[in-house]
């Protein structure tokens, strides 16, 4: 979801909108994917030679 805040916006409005989003039904559950990959490096490791791949 994504809101939109306007430059000049009253106070009031912003504040709707921030009350809107906060409240949405749309809940994400980050739990469902704990542990879905399993890698056998290690993650750090792994990131380094993916930033090295762009030298």
């Amino acid at each position: 979801m994504v809101t939109v805040i306007k430059k000049g916006s009253s106070a009031k409005s912003v504040k709707q909108k921030l009350e809107k989003h906060i409240n949405s039904k749309k809940k994400f559950d980050l739990k469902k994917y704990c542990g879905v990959i399993s890698l056998k490096k290690d993650p750090l490791e792994l990131q380094k030679e993916w930033r090295d791949e762009w030298k």
